[in-house]
């Protein structure tokens, strides 16, 4: 299963942000976009997540599903999307219970060992620190399976061990034929691709 982009374009508030973008994911492969600020990083995820129209333009899992682009993706954007009234475990959970649909992710509870957070399960994410949200947010990646993941700056407030931790998952993730689009300023320590918003790749 490959990532298929072709001819993307997206305004914003009657701007273009992203015009005539074009590129392929292979399987296994994980592309970095790259760009300024405000270059449309985080719109083109957005887009790939299905949280943003596209002016013209398709992208698509090939071969074609009955499931959508953005129902085969995992997204984690800037914000940890977390209920601060819920506890670790509860929030991981609900995601998982909205998201997995039978296809065999990992419990709660292994997720947030695999993440080093089995101490904070039962605290509410209000209580957490940025950098344990950021890995409760990370930990969704685990209990559904998705093969496209897109990830909005992912080591945002993670210190160097817990860096480490994701790229040795996003590394496993690409070893079974997963797809990663990420958009970061750190480097990731992951073989990946460059996209520079504004050149189509292919």
């Amino acid at each position: 299963m490959r990532l298929e982009a072709a001819g993307l374009c997206v305004e914003r508030g009657g701007r273009s942000v992203l015009k005539d973008l074009s590129f392929v994911v292979e399987p296994g492969e994980a592309l970095v976009v790259t760009g300024r600020n405000g270059a449309g990083k985080s719109t083109l995820l957005r887009v790939l997540a299905g949280l943003l129209p596209l002016v013209s333009g398709a992208a698509s899992l090939v071969p074609k599903g009955e499931e959508t682009l953005a129902e085969q993706a995992h997204y984690v954007g800037h914000a940890d999307a977390l209920k601060g009234a819920l506890t670790a475990r509860e929030n991981l959970e609900f995601f998982a219970a909205m998201l997995d649909a039978g296809q065999g992710g990992a419990s709660a509870a292994q997720a947030l060992e695999a993440f080093g957070l089995p101490h904070v399960a039962d605290l509410p994410a209000s209580y957490l620190s940025a950098g344990q949200k950021r890995r409760v947010a990370l930990a969704r990646l685990l209990v559904a399976r998705r093969p496209l993941w897109l990830l909005d700056e992912p080591t945002t407030a993670l210190d160097a061990a817990s860096q480490r931790l994701v790229a040795g998952l996003i590394r496993g993730h690409l070893a079974e034929g997963g797809l990663v689009v990420a958009s970061t300023h750190a480097a990731l320590d992951v073989p990946a691709r460059e996209l520079p918003l504004g050149a189509a790749v292919r």
